[in-house]
């Protein structure tokens, strides 16, 4: 007879129970909190859940519907479609259904769109899981529709907390160091952990685990890199900000980590080209230079030989003077145009294309060597570079 896996097995069907994200489940958790108000007036909001693989989203999302006592339909956006979730509505549910979508990111914007109106009515009360950051793989109005809610990484002693009760669930105990290996080989994914604990207590008699044995289940190093995850935004960002820091060590190791995993070179690169101009700028103007001829060689050579070129360029910039007068200068300006919109441009400054151009004073005065303010007239004396 087939049985579950031990992820499954293990998923925890109330709150209480839930292990990790005590900023969301805690007694003054926004969960706890919303399903306080929805047990009191009836509603519950749309939710996306953004993390990590393995941080317990779905189950989240699940034990929600629990507490609700609603309906609740599970899908993933890989294979399910708009037509899945209409069928729902046919069925005529006494209340709205908690639907979740599993890597909702994977929905393209036309079927996003489509979702809308559901959330809209409140005919569904909608969980979207991501592990892509929503700001860029959700829609505007979707998100403005849902509450996006983070969840974070599982710690060491949340995973060992999980562990102990796959432990308990499989009947089999583990040295010391082995535990240590499997939660740090884990990286932080509670489904990976009870994953490789039941696969190694299917590969031995032994009534111990050992660290060989958890070596055999993984099968292969876990780099705590994962490219489709949180981590994709928090490694590129300790790599920017190291090297903005001058901490040349750090910035080749963060560098390191993306190019073992196998990060897109020419990514690594668009964001030297952007620290360049940024972050050096003025102080080292050939800054933008070198990062542009990195650019160049990992379109020419690609992997593996320009890893070299990106560390190249990497220690060039961690040790360059920095200086961000022309990036922020940009700005200042940018708050200007947003605040007071479109100023007319001064007449002297026009070119006079025709004769009536001219005739109303276009180019009218104008001196290319003039020292005067070229900005317009409610603008005159602002500085924006200093």
């Amino acid at each position: 007879m087939e049985t579950a896996p031990l992820p499954e097995l293990l998923r925890p069907r109330e709150i209480t129970e839930f292990v990790g994200q005590k900023h969301l489940t805690g007694t003054n958790g926004i969960v706890r909190k919303l399903l306080i108000s929805a047990k009191r007036s009836g509603f519950f909001p749309s939710l996306i859940f953004w993390g990590p693989p393995g941080s317990g989203k779905t189950t989240l999302a699940r034990i929600i519907a629990n507490e609700l006592k609603r309906p609740y339909y599970e899908f993933s956006a890989v294979a399910a479609s708009i037509k899945d979730i209409e069928k729902i509505m046919k069925k005529g549910e006494l209340f709205p259904p908690v639907v979740v979508i599993d890597e909702i990111h994977r929905f393209n914007k036309g079927q996003q769109a489509k979702l809308l109106p559901f959330v809209e009515r409140g005919d569904i009360t909608l969980i979207g899981a991501t592990t892509e950051n929503p700001s860029f793989e959700i829609i505007g109005p979707l998100l403005s529709r849902s509450r996006v809610l983070v969840l974070e990484q599982l710690g060491g002693k949340e995973l060992k907390k999980i562990l102990e009760r796959g432990l308990k669930a499989v009947k089999i105990k583990i040295r010391k160091d082995a535990l240590e290996f499997l939660i740090e080989s884990s990286n932080g994914d509670a489904r990976v952990l009870l994953n490789v604990l039941e696969i190694a207590k299917n590969i031995t008699k032994d009534q111990s685990l050992s660290v060989s044995h958890i070596s055999q289940a993984l099968q292969k190093e876990q780099l705590t890199f994962d490219k489709r995850g949180e981590d994709y935004y928090n490694v590129i960002s300790a790599y920017i900000k190291s090297m903005r820091a001058s901490d040349v060590d750090a910035a080749l190791y963060y560098l390191a980590r993306m190019v073992e995993a196998g990060q897109d070179p020419l990514y690594i690169a668009r964001r030297m080209v952007v620290f360049a101009s940024e972050d050096i700028g003025m102080a080292q103007p050939t800054a933008v230079v070198i990062a542009n001829e990195v650019f160049k060689a990992c379109d020419t050579i690609g992997y593996p030989e320009c890893a070299i070129n990106l560390a190249h360029g990497t220690v060039y910039l961690a040790l360059a003077k920095k200086d961000r007068s022309a990036y922020e200068a940009y700005f200042r300006a940018v708050e200007d145009v947003r605040r007071l919109g479109n100023l007319p441009v001064p007449l002297k400054i026009r070119n006079p294309v025709t004769k009536l151009m001219k005739g109303v004073g276009y180019g009218e005065g104008y001196d290319k060597y003039s020292k005067e303010s070229n900005l317009p007239e409610k603008l005159k004396g602002k500085k924006y570079y200093t």
